[in-house]
């Protein structure tokens, strides 16, 4: 699966549905590591709750947030 996220970019987390305690959806986070395998992509995020998670897309699911979406 191709994947557009980069280091540096803010996401929304839409879905994780295979971890055992997993960040809920809705939180924001910034990716800190991008690891493409052959038909997968992980995704190192630091949480905004403190957390650090790694995704693996497919089948966890996230938003990229544009500049506008960052402004509080």
């Amino acid at each position: 699966m191709k994947n557009n996220l980069k280091t540096g970019d803010r996401v929304r987390l839409i879905s994780m549905t295979d971890d055992p305690d997993p960040i809920a959806a809705g939180q924001l986070g910034t990716v800190v590591g991008v690891y493409p395998q052959s038909d997968w992509t992980q995704v190192d995020v630091d949480w905004d709750n403190g957390r650090s998670l790694m995704l693996s897309i497919p089948p966890d699911r996230v938003e990229r947030l544009s500049p506008a979406d960052n402004k509080n």
